[in-house]
């Protein structure tokens, strides 16, 4: 039973061995970039459900394509502007040596996705790109320990009715396998059922970790109430005005086809957790990792594994709204 399984002991997907997380934001554009890095490579592949995703090199990813191990993931803001965090990225991983070795050459292998945080009361009358820089030092700052709710990619992130996140939530099998999610909250939908106060996941919390107000003691909800992020950018169905985009992680060893699985396995929690998900205005992913080795997981192991992705990334959407902090010009008010 999934309630056996244990809170990691940070409570983020660096309790999965052999990951970081570095942030990078700029608070006065209201936008960030998020890098997941390994301290080795580490096998990923990833599953878009979503009908309008903004994302970098994740062909490569497919279960089929040559290309085994990558070097890091990229979460931003910006829009299409934001995947040159990937470039920022991989301009600091070849200074440290690191990349697919291609002759005399290392190229570091870098996929990406971004949300849309064009339109959320920060200034975006830059003369320069600004995401290339923030990319590389979101790099330079990837470490164990680092900020959920309003911090790098999470930034200027918005949900239907309040500020989104950045969010990461852990899980330790009976096994002892890690499982974990970081995720940035950017959603059409809702991640609070009406009245703003019960999460629609909120049967997943662990430790009160967002607040505690447990289920909704109402029922019957059918359609979601008028999006207050809509009202505020005076947006009304913009194709590829919102996104959350996920990764999941384990240090069991998976193989790429499993990792594509774990992904799609991962999109539940992703619709446990937000109403609506995966609509054709939104961009939504979920980017499977594993930093393992060694002998392969048994068909019972990988379906506890792909379930407590699922349920990792629920507690990660809540978290990274319930951690989410207010900031002069904000469209919507925090959670709190």
């Amino acid at each position: 039973m999934i309630t056996s399984h244990k809170q990691g002991p940070k409570n983020l997907i660096t309790d999965v061995a052999g990951l970081r997380v570095g942030n990078a934001q700029d608070d006065e554009i209201k936008t960030g970039s998020t890098v997941l890095v390994g301290d080795h490579p580490f096998t990923a592949s990833v599953h878009v459900m979503g009908g309008a995703p903004g994302t970098k090199e994740t062909d490569l990813l497919a279960p089929d394509k040559t290309v085994q191990q990558i070097d890091a993931l990229v979460l931003s803001g910006g829009s299409a502007f934001g995947l040159d965090a990937c470039s920022g990225v991989m301009s600091g991983l070849r200074a440290k040596g690191r990349g697919f070795p291609v002759g005399t050459m290392r190229i570091p292998i870098v996929p990406g996705a971004i949300i849309f945080d064009l339109i959320n009361g920060g200034n975006k009358d830059w003369d320069e790109n600004p995401y290339h820089a923030l990319g590389r030092r979101a790099l330079e700052n990837a470490k164990r320990d680092f900020q959920i709710g309003t911090a790098g990619a999470g930034t200027g992130a918005m949900a239907a009715m309040q500020k989104g996140g950045l969010g990461s939530a852990s899980m330790i099998l009976r096994d002892g396998t890690t499982v974990g999610a970081l995720v940035v909250v950017n959603a059409l939908g809702s991640v609070t059922t009406p009245g703003d106060r019960h999460f629609w996941a909120a049967p997943f919390e662990v430790n009160n970790e967002f607040g505690g107000a447990g289920p909704d003691p109402s029922a019957g909800y059918v359609t979601p109430e008028p999006s207050r992020k809509e009202q505020a950018m005076m947006l009304h169905a913009i194709e590829g005005a919102n996104t959350t985009i996920a990764i999941v992680a384990t240090d069991a060893p998976l193989t790429k086809v499993e990792c594509h699985r774990l992904a799609v396995t991962a999109h539940d929690g992703m619709a446990r957790a937000i109403v609506p998900a995966h609509t054709p205005l939104d961009g939504d992913l979920v980017f499977g990792v594993s930093t393992g080795a060694g002998a392969a997981v048994e068909r019972s192991q990988f379906r506890e594994i792909a379930a407590a992705a699922a349920v990792c990334l629920s507690r990660a959407i809540c978290r990274g709204v319930y951690e989410a902090t207010p900031a002069g010009g904000d469209l919507l008010p925090t959670y709190r």
